[in-house]
């Protein structure tokens, strides 16, 4: 009888001594067990808005833990040495990430660089206790969690950073994945208290107008109000194409002002990313990192994550 995996949106169904697509979970005497737990080849001091967060704990520092592994395949990935590699690493205990946070006075830890879905077990063990010790904690993730992923996982997130990297036929000819499951964890997200920011890579000569448009829609028809468009440079297996330009991305921002998300960034990039009220167009901040007002001074609108130090909705 083949067990389970539960951690994504694949349920691996593994013979005995068979690895998951991921390659991080083993079935092992008929049960499902991680491997290289607390193996963690990626820790880092970032800016908080590096994730990007640029709503949540505003121009502070989080503790980025980061281990290998990836659920998807996607051929442009930026950190494919993690993501697409087992890499042994530093071993740690989630104990020692919580003091570390505690001893530098840092507010958050953020789980990234890979995907942390498929070493979700050290994860949470991680985001569990930083929440008792008063710490915040952050995921960066592609979103294909399968539902009792996201149950599990939901009460110990604060703030998550999830890819919506393209439309349906991207995900299938490109990252090797389905795009409905992140579709669905992004829904049930914006509508639980946890912060939600949203990015998307753009690819110039793939992403289009009409691609980022219709991502726009299903963005904001499912809650989301902050939306990162990044520039893309040529890594992992997609070096044949050139690094977007300043210029393609510009007009890729005019088309996603027109989905009714209200906060909207360039990233990679040095274009704009003030903040102006959605409604007035009030300048709330100059740059990323200033603190952000609980409302508009001008004409009183809601800031999503606005003026409170730990980062809730406004």
């Amino acid at each position: 009888m083949k067990a389970i995996c539960d951690f994504c949106f694949r349920h691996c169904a593994l013979d005995d001594g068979q690895l998951g697509w991921c390659r991080r979970r083993l079935c092992s005497d008929g049960r499902i067990q991680g491997i290289g737990y607390g193996s963690i080849p990626a820790i880092c001091i970032d800016p908080v808005e590096k994730k990007p967060l640029h709503h949540f704990l505003p121009g502070t520092e989080t503790l980025s833990l980061g281990a290998s592994g990836c659920n998807l395949s996607c051929t442009f990935c930026q950190n494919w040495t993690l993501s697409q590699r087992l890499e042994e690493g530093m071993r740690i205990e989630p104990a020692d990430a919580v003091s570390y946070a505690l001893r530098y006075r840092i507010p958050s830890i953020s789980f990234t660089y890979s995907e942390p879905l498929v070493w979700q077990d050290f994860m949470l063990d991680t985001a569990r206790l930083a929440k008792d010790a008063g710490l915040k904690t952050i995921m960066v993730t592609n979103g294909s969690f399968s539902r009792e992923a996201l149950m599990r996982i939901l009460p110990s997130i604060d703030a998550y950073n999830i890819d919506l990297k393209g439309d349906a036929d991207f995900y299938s000819t490109i990252c090797n994945g389905d795009i409905i499951p992140i579709l669905d964890s992004i829904y049930e997200i914006a509508r639980s208290s946890a912060h939600l920011e949203a990015t998307t890579m753009i690819i110039e000569g793939v992403h289009d107008a009409a691609m980022v448009s219709k991502l726009g829609s299903m963005l904001h028809e499912r809650g989301v109000a902050v939306w990162h468009l990044t520039r893309f440079f040529p890594a992992y297996r997609m070096t044949d194409r050139r690094e977007t330009s300043e210029a393609f991305l510009s007009r890729m921002l005019q088309v996603a002002s027109g989905s009714g998300i209200p906060y909207i960034y360039p990233g990679n990039s040095q274009l704009d990313q003030s903040t102006r009220c959605p409604s007035c167009g009030h300048l709330l901040r100059t740059r990323p990192g200033m603190p952000l007002p609980p409302s508009c001074p001008s004409c009183g609108c809601g800031v999503y994550g606005g003026a409170n130090p730990q980062g809730d909705r406004a």
